[in-house]
């Protein structure tokens, strides 16, 4: 894998995994049940950096309500993405769609979802517009969703389709074991998405979504077998929600040994520990990664709550129906 033979890529994973964390954390501080909430991916972030830094430009990007990571991770600002959480009229969405619904059209983000599977039923239409031309020539699209949504009959429909009409989608299912305020098992009675996949023809790897250069290598060969055939792939990353379902949650629901063994997985700490194993990271770098991304996040919070509230004539425009 040429990018991962290059060390300055690999740190750039780590760093944008932290810048990820960070961001999510320190808006997660700020949550209160009246005045500011969000869906976090804590825990996650090697499944969004592995998969979004093997797509290109061209490439489009569906996403759901942990959309967080993807957006970071497509080269998004922090502070317009903070201010469009905090309501801020400075927001990618003039502060209209807070954290669920972002959209950033010029980043290839065509939508974020809130309703689950919402994203997997457009897929398939994005995907057929590349292919009629209406995008940029051999682009993919790529739909980010959890396990949750591979529960609803959308999940079906949409591969079904893509797989009929030979559409250029990258499938990415983010199982982190948590369905809402649901763990998993308790809707599911095979332990891998992927199993379901099988009866549709479609190429499935199930890959450890917390290893970050797993991921990418995983993500590289699918995006490269798709550009090659036009046709689908499946990629499910086994992760998990290491926070609450929404913020602020107290996850009195989850077990504490369980949440703490996956804690001890998690991605940021084991890619920090390799590339420190390999020589391609020494403590001081380490350090200063860390000042980096703080610098860049006290930024980004300072824009978004100096960024001015929408102005009340806002609420009739950009309404299509």
């Amino acid at each position: 894998m040429p990018f991962l033979d290059d060390p300055t890529f690999r740190v750039s994973l780590l760093e944008t995994m932290m810048l990820i964390r960070a961001h999510e954390e320190r808006l997660a501080a700020r949550a209160t049940p009246t005045t500011l909430g969000t869906c976090t991916a804590v825990g996650q972030e090697a499944a969004a950096v592995g998969v979004v830094r093997a797509l290109e430009a061209r490439d489009r990007i569906l996403t759901n309500h942990r959309s967080a990571g993807h957006l970071l991770a497509r080269g998004a600002d922090p502070g317009r993405l903070m201010a469009e959480v905090m309501g801020r009229a400075d927001g990618y969405c003039k502060g209209k769609s807070g954290s669920l619904h972002v959209s950033a059209s010029e980043l290839g983000v065509v939508l974020t979802s809130t309703i689950v599977g919402g994203e997997l039923s457009l897929a398939p239409g994005v995907a057929l517009a590349q292919t009629m031309g209406q995008q940029e020539p051999g682009g993919i699209t790529a739909a980010f969703f959890g396990d949750g949504a591979a529960c609803e009959g959308i999940f079906h429909e949409s591969v079904n389709l893509s797989v009929t009409w030979r559409l250029p989608v990258l499938y990415v299912c983010e199982n982190n074991q948590w369905q809402a305020f649901v763990r998993r098992d308790e809707t599911m009675p095979v332990e891998h998405v992927a199993q379901w996949v099988q009866g549709h023809g479609i190429p499935a790897q199930t890959v450890d979504g917390n290893d970050v250069e797993a991921v990418h290598r995983a993500a590289v060969n699918a995006v490269a077998t798709i550009r090659a055939t036009g046709r689908p792939y499946f990629l499910e990353l086994t992760t998990y929600r290491q926070r609450g379902h929404f913020e602020p949650d107290d996850q009195g629901y989850v077990n504490a040994d369980e949440l703490a063994a996956w804690k001890q997985r998690d991605p940021i700490a084991l890619t920090t520990q390799r590339l420190l194993a390999d020589g391609v990271l020494a403590a001081g770098e380490l350090s200063h990664l860390r000042q980096r991304v703080d610098a860049v996040i006290d930024a980004a919070l300072a824009f978004a709550e100096n960024s001015p509230w929408p102005d009340a004539r806002e609420l009739t425009t950009d309404v299509y129906a």
